[in-house]
């Protein structure tokens, strides 16, 4: 059993102010193997005020010694990938050998990009008009993390905050909180200013709001759900505080007429079923021409009737659990919805998987004979199903396509360069992936309508952590 007891402000480990403890429970084994604590609104005060504290002579610290602090949390990080990857395992579900990759090597080396940018911050641009601009940290920042990207998403907001010259409050999700002590012991080893970074682990309901509306906190940046990004947006306005959110998406794939169909499934269901398909990215809605249409469903049926779903410590499997038992029931029930809705069941189903008793687990599931209005086509689902939905031309494609609330998103797989960039231009996402390529941790991220604002990792990811000043000289 891994217990922990305390939490990280000011630079030291300090008990909570109430009690309450989290257990956390293995969704392959149904069985508790960790235990957290939960924070309180008067954590989140200290840890505000410590950042406040802390802002000022971390801010005027040289960009090239903040670059020198996060190198060292990389080089850290690096040592541990291995417990890391452990544990976000057996928090969450995801294979082992995944989640060294993906979850914490790649994330890495995203925190890595944001050292080499911390030096931009001494720009000073001049401007024939006579001024000069400058970028200057935003302040203290708080953050609320989702527990599909543990550290993937902790990275990405505390990687810009400290390049930039912020100081940091993070709340991870009580679900998947162990690589984020990891990542806080690293901060302390390295030496990392008192109040520079605070760990606040517990839930949303107790904290959230707090993170939200302090007065001290000058940007709060959330990813999860959007009927909680409303909220957390809410809490925010009464001290116009900058708010930035990664929200829900419910991406489309199209798959264009002149595209080898057989090559573009593979692809986009394998891409689609990684995580368990628990992704705000997962590409869930594949439009097909029409002429295409039964060839596409059978070779997703063949794709995907052969991914392993198992025990998340082999290196064979493909899929593991989802992340909880609830998680398992909301899915199969919006399986069983949409077939009762005249989708048809090409592949999977809401049983368990063949020689699996126990687990959160959810067979790979194909839909085909979905329409754009089903309730599966329009809900984020964070399971491993796709939903196939034919199309006339392209023009109906992208229009279908765009027919959602979300947008963060989307991709495309077309044989001609002109109509690979037509139809990607024409996609309401932040993201079109083309061809297949993978993520890229120096690419902005973000979402359009409903899927959020601001944009994460890369140079831009950067400037969400920073005000542009202007200095106007006379003479």
């Amino acid at each position: 059993m891994i217990e922990y007891n305390k939490i990280y402000i000011n630079g030291e480990w300090v008990a909570p102010s109430g009690e309450g403890t989290s257990h956390l429970v293995n969704p392959a084994t149904e069985e508790v193997f960790a235990t957290v604590p939960m924070s309180f609104p008067e954590d989140v005060d200290k840890a505000a005020q410590a950042a406040r504290a802390a802002f000022i002579p971390w801010s005027q610290t040289p960009a090239v010694e903040r670059k020198a602090y996060i190198d060292a949390i990389c080089a850290k990080l690096k040592e541990r990938k291995d417990e890391m990857a452990s544990l976000i395992s057996q928090e969450m579900g995801i294979p082992v050998h995944f989640a060294l990759g993906i979850q914490v090597l790649g994330p890495i080396s995203g925190l890595k990009i944001f050292g080499n940018l911390a030096e931009t911050m001494d720009t000073v641009k001049e401007h024939e008009e006579g001024y000069i601009t400058i970028k200057e940290p935003i302040g203290v920042c708080s953050f609320i993390t989702p527990w599909n990207f543990p550290l993937f998403q902790v990275i990405a907001k505390v990687g810009p905050a400290l390049a930039a010259g912020c100081t940091c409050i993070l709340k991870p999700s009580e679900q998947t909180p162990l690589s984020t002590y990891i990542f806080a012991e690293v901060c302390d080893e390295v030496g990392l200013p008192a109040g520079v970074f605070n760990l606040l682990p517990g839930k949303g309901s107790m904290i959230g709001d707090e993170l939200s509306s302090h007065p001290e906190v000058d940007l709060v940046s959330f990813t999860g759900s959007t009927e909680v990004g409303v909220d957390v947006a809410k809490s925010a306005a009464g001290t116009i505080k900058r708010v930035c959110q990664e929200l829900g998406g419910k991406s489309a794939f199209i798959i264009a007429e002149d595209a080898p169909v057989e090559k573009a499934t593979k692809y986009v269901v394998k891409d689609s079923m990684f995580n368990s398909g628990q992704m705000c990215v997962q590409l869930s809605r594949i439009f097909v021409h029409e002429s295409q249409y039964e060839e596409a469903l059978a070779t997703a049926k063949k794709v995907s009737d052969r991914l392993v779903v198992g025990d998340p410590t082999s290196t064979d499997t493909f899929l593991g659990p989802l992340s909880s038992m609830h998680a398992r029931e909301s899915v199969t029930k919006m399986i069983d919805d949409a077939l009762a809705n005249g989708a048809r069941l090409v592949a999977g189903g809401s049983d368990l998987p063949e020689g699996i008793d126990k687990g959160a687990y959810v067979r790979p599931t194909i839909l085909g004979d979905v329409t754009n209005d089903m309730p599966i086509a329009r809900n984020e689902i964070f399971g491993p199903v796709l939903c196939f939905i034919s199309y006339k031309d392209e023009a109906e494609a992208i229009a279908l396509a765009n027919d959602t609330d979300f947008g963060l998103s989307s991709g495309v797989w077309a044989e001609s360069k002109e109509t690979q960039m037509r139809i990607a231009r024409q996609l309401r996402a932040g993201q079109v992936k083309v061809n297949g390529p993978a993520f890229s941790f120096a690419a902005p991220f973000g979402g359009y309508k409903m899927s959020g604002n601001g944009r994460e990792w890369g140079a831009s990811g950067l400037v969400e952590y920073t005000e542009e000043k202007a200095i106007l000289t006379g003479g």
